[in-house]
């Protein structure tokens, strides 16, 4: 895989996800958790975290990455269900980049 692919594919799964917004639940996993509303859709996103996190401590390498697979794709659907493009994911992380880890949590604690 190239590196322009590896980065376009987050781009490109979140194009297809809000494409499913208003599709029929039945015919699509997405649009069924679009259905369902923000609750379950963070409440997904919690259960694919907690599973990354168990892979990380007590499996493979391949786990983690299926797992973080399933973590990205419903924190996708989480971003398309209120309205945040992954553009305002990626500028948020530029905007720290060269920044301490410290100073950067530091400064959102105070606001």
């Amino acid at each position: 895989m190239t590196k322009t692919l590896e980065g376009d594919i987050l781009d490109r799964l979140y194009t297809v996800i809000a494409s499913r917004k208003g599709s029929d639940p039945e015919e699509s996993y997405t649009a069924k958790l679009f259905n369902k509303g923000t609750a379950k859709i963070a409440q997904k996103v919690g259960e694919e975290s907690v599973e990354t996190v168990i892979a990380a401590l007590a499996e493979g390498p391949e786990n983690v990455a299926s797992e973080s697979a399933d973590l990205l794709y419903h924190l996708m659907v989480l971003w398309a269900d209120r309205g945040v493009e992954p553009s305002d994911v990626w500028a948020a992380l530029a905007k720290r980049q060269g920044i301490s880890g410290n100073v950067e949590k530091a400064a959102r604690t105070n606001k």
